[in-house]
């Protein structure tokens, strides 16, 4: 088989089912994880001692569990105990704890950052304390932590590649799939490479756009720093 039949026969339709199911595996867990990591944080910083016990033990866990070893446990440890995941929700799950454990870091300190005299003036002027992380200090705190949240995300998008190892054929196990039965490793994973390099690569400039975009001006951040 000559190299431009294996590239548009084998490679490409396979690709392009394995694309399919990394998109739908981001998809699902990057808006989860930046939920989840928002409610993290919040309680970490402003919650009762037993939400902030249980959020610090939960992103204690998820970071020092590597992930590897998290979707194992979801996917081959869990029906032990009598519950079951297919491939597709083990990764989610895992993708999302993960995810939103490092996001909730990003955020918490942005949420530090802003200085303590804002929520003070929210709840002088009516709000209550839930209503002023919510509509004052959040929103600001986003703002803050954007590099981070964006550079988790693309990390989620190479955390996908891991799926594979419990069985699910998206890209990276797409590829695996056809190098082992062709033999042609090198072929099939510089195409995955540059895959996942287009990729990162569109996410990095949609990331920065928005960044640019979104940014609190210097004057803003100034008088912030002041408040």
């Amino acid at each position: 088989m000559d190299q431009i039949t294996f590239l548009t026969q084998i490679i490409a339709p396979a690709f392009a089912s394995g694309l399919v199911m990394t998109l739908a595996l981001i998809a699902v867990a990057a808006p989860f994880g930046f939920l989840l990591g928002c409610a993290v944080a919040v309680g970490r910083a402003y919650g009762s001692a037993p939400v902030r016990f249980i959020s610090r033990g939960f992103v204690i866990f998820c970071k020092g569990c590597p992930l590897l070893l998290l979707l194992f446990i979801l996917y081959f440890g869990m029906p032990s105990v009598g519950i079951m995941f297919t491939p597709f929700v083990a990764s989610v799950i895992g993708f999302i704890c993960c995810n939103s454990a490092y996001n909730s870091e990003y955020i918490r300190g942005a949420i530090h950052s802003i200085k303590e005299g804002q929520m003070t003036a929210a709840q002088a002027l009516g709000m209550s304390k839930w209503q002023a992380i919510r509509w004052i200090i959040l929103p600001q705190a986003l703002r803050k932590a954007f590099p981070g949240i964006t550079n988790e995300f693309i990390y989620l998008v190479k955390y996908s590649s891991l799926a594979y190892m419990i069985t699910l054929i998206e890209l990276t196990g797409a590829a695996k799939m056809i190098a082992t039965k062709y033999f042609e490793y090198n072929e099939t994973f510089l195409c995955v490479g540059i895959v996942y390099l287009a990729l990162v690569t569109v996410t990095t400039v949609a990331a920065h756009f928005i960044e640019k975009k979104y940014a609190i001006p210097a004057g803003q951040a100034a008088c912030s720093a002041v408040a």
